[in-house]
């Protein structure tokens, strides 16, 4: 597996974009450490570009006819190595070598196989596009991520103020005319997955902070929690943010940043998902404070909220965000690392030495939340500054999407970084 090609370009031309695109790609093709005949083409788009979108995926898989599969969607931001593209047209576009017997593109019209296929294909891992709007989407995520051996999907809900497109192009399935005939989807989830030889790294990076500890939910009514602890789930939210309804010109800005964080595992939840201060375990997911209820004391979460579930109040805090991106960066970089061996002494005193590297990265996709990016974590692009800090100058692509999937659970306001590795 070679270094993926990547490249990313903005014009008010969707043409002129993808003319720079694809300079950038042949020229990243023809080094020596380039793919030169990659088979997996990742395609995403700012929405500025999503009615376009059947144009755009025809005109890059006509002029690279190497590329046997496509994969994306749209994002109201993109995001290369180093830069991020919001609220301006824009295209990025990641080109993975890798063998076509590891990887199968899934839609709609053609779902994942819940089992090996006929070729002996069978699904490791996959990353997944999604539309926020699909119903029952949580549930379909669950079922996907049951058709993988290892349990664990990576990618993000679509976002877009226009059409909400994704791409899922594959050479096995003859398409039906009317539904994607282009390779174009509305709705549902499509993706592709990849077989247990195709090396991955992923960790999911948390946006909120913790103003409290953690509690259980001892009474609730759908997605209204009634009692954490034994205590009115009002009461111990407002002697946490150490408010009172009384001033509602003190109480309302600050609910308005409170978010909660929500471990839903029942009798599996990890009592300790509240980790170091300021830091989020991948067990919770963060969700919206939706409402309060004064006369039942209870609190209004925008998900379903089980008895014996754990939650937190939180609040989305940008060095805290800063500080866990940069502790998963460091955790995958820890993986790759070599590690140093202690020999026995010689003569000549004691003998050392590092094993060489055991992988490297050839490429890799940063899903992000659109409330995150640049303007979240102080400047513009300072996002993807703090990625490439932290990993160097690797090909990466990814979108800034509605909801963020990791393992089998949609997540708000976090990032989702997985690096496709190689042996080095």
């Amino acid at each position: 597996m070679k270094r993926f090609p990547y490249a990313h370009a903005t014009h008010p031309q969707w043409r002129m974009a993808a003319a720079l695109v694809l300079a950038q790609l042949r020229a990243q093709m023809a080094l020596p450490d380039g793919a030169a005949s990659p088979a997996l083409g990742l395609l995403y788009i700012t929405d500025h570009y999503a009615s376009e979108a059947a144009p755009i995926l025809e005109h890059l898989a006509t002029e690279l006819p190497e590329v046997l599969d496509w994969v994306g969607t749209v994002g109201v931001g993109v995001a290369a190595n180093n830069v991020e593209y919001f609220d301006e047209p824009a295209m990025v576009v990641m080109l993975c070598d890798l063998a076509p017997d590891q990887f199968r593109v899934f839609n709609g019209v053609s779902p994942l196989a819940a089992s090996e296929s006929r070729d002996g294909f069978r699904a490791h891992t996959a990353l997944v596009h999604a539309d926020g709007q699909t119903p029952d989407l949580t549930e379909l995520v669950q079922e996907v991520a049951q058709r993988t051996t290892s349990g664990y999907l990576f990618g993000g809900l679509s976002s877009s103020r226009g059409d909400s497109v994704q791409f899922a192009l594959s050479h096995r399935v003859p398409m039906v005319v009317g539904e994607g005939s282009q390779g174009v989807f509305s709705g549902g989830l499509s993706g592709v997955a990849f077989g247990p030889d195709v090396g991955l790294v992923s960790r999911v990076t948390q946006g909120a902070q913790p103003v409290g500890p953690t509690h259980t939910i001892t009474a609730s009514d759908g997605n209204l929690v009634l009692s954490l602890d034994g205590r009115p789930a009002l009461d111990v939210l407002l002697d946490e943010l150490s408010i009172s309804l009384d001033h509602p010109e003190h109480a309302m800005p600050r609910l308005r940043m409170t978010l909660v964080g929500l471990t839903t595992r029942g009798q599996d939840a990890n009592p300790r998902a509240v980790m170091a201060p300021g830091q989020f375990s991948p067990e919770v997911v963060v969700r919206h404070l939706i409402g309060l209820d004064p006369v039942r004391r209870g609190v209004a979460i925008a998900d379903r909220a089980p008895q014996g579930a754990k939650l937190a109040f939180c609040e989305r805090h940008r060095e805290a965000a800063r500080a866990d991106l940069m502790r998963v960066c460091a955790e995958i970089r820890e993986e790759l690392e070599p590690e140093v061996i202690e020999m026995p002494f010689s003569a000549d005193g004691p003998l050392a030495t590092s094993n060489p590297a055991l992988h490297r990265i050839a490429g890799a996709v940063y899903v992000s939340c659109s409330g995150r990016g640049g303007p979240h974590f102080g400047s513009p692009s300072a996002e993807l500054h703090l990625v490439r800090h932290a990993l160097g100058d690797v090909p990466l692509v990814g979108f800034f999407a509605g909801g963020e999937i990791a393992h089998d659970r949609i997540y708000g306001y976090t990032g989702v970084l997985t690096v496709f590795t190689t042996p080095a």
